[in-house]
């Protein structure tokens, strides 16, 4: 009890329903959520450590600049979910889903939006795998699930002008700051080479799709 009335008084205040909503986009440095916000700098850190206490948000260690830190909501949690905004509807011609390799979280991502969105969508990796990890093609079976495509595709080439580009890796968001308009700071899981690490990452994933299906219609973004 002690810990949800924690939690509830933490979501009780509007600068941090602010960030809660913030977050509910994508994952964000604390400087680039400051900017966004337009909150000074100690105020922020006041309202996230309020927020870190009650567990309503995470923040983790950039896996390409460790300099850099990312902060992103506690999507296990039901009641930060229940409280999220439902944000506002926006247009979008196509959803492209980049990290790195296009062998796993891109590929997760794109398969779970197709399922819930009748916005085109699409997957790319910066620097493209041979393949798509067996490991992640056993999680999306698991899942119900097939990738777009049978094998992992370049940026370069799938990339068109007008799509919503979210990047779901550290290293994909940082090669490039203009590269995605959305980030989600999600572990490869290539590293840890786990079923376990897999079925993570797709759980890190799927509520950030819901959002963000919900939140597309398919149309001209501007």
């Amino acid at each position: 009890m002690t810990d949800r009335a924690s939690l509830l008084a933490a979501l009780a205040d509007p600068q941090r329903l602010r960030i809660v909503d913030a977050l509910a986009e994508g994952d964000r440095a604390p400087t680039e959520l400051s900017e966004a916000l337009e909150l000074p700098s100690n105020l922020l850190a006041h309202h996230l450590g309020v927020l870190t206490e009650a567990g309503v948000i995470r923040r983790r260690r950039s896996d390409g600049d460790g300099r850099r830190s990312y902060l992103a909501l506690n999507w296990d949690e039901p009641i930060v979910a229940a409280t999220i905004g439902s944000g506002e509807a926006f247009g979008a011609c196509r959803v492209v889903f980049v990290c790195t390799a296009n062998s796993a979280r891109s590929q997760f991502a794109a398969a779970l939006f197709a399922r819930q969105s009748d916005v085109p969508v699409a997957s790319a990796g910066t620097q493209p795998a041979d393949a798509i990890n067996p490991r992640a093609l056993a999680e999306l079976e698991r899942r119900g699930l097939e990738p777009l495509t049978p094998h992992p595709v370049s940026l370069a080439f799938e990339r068109r002008m007008d799509d919503l580009v979210v990047a779901v890796c550290d290293n994909a968001y940082e090669a490039d700051g203009t590269l995605a308009s959305v980030h989600w700071s999600v572990p490869d899981p290539a590293a840890a080479d786990t079923d376990e690490a897999f079925a993570a990452a797709f759980d890190q994933i799927q509520p950030r799709v819901r959002r963000l299906a919900a939140a597309v219609t398919n149309g001209d973004p501007s």
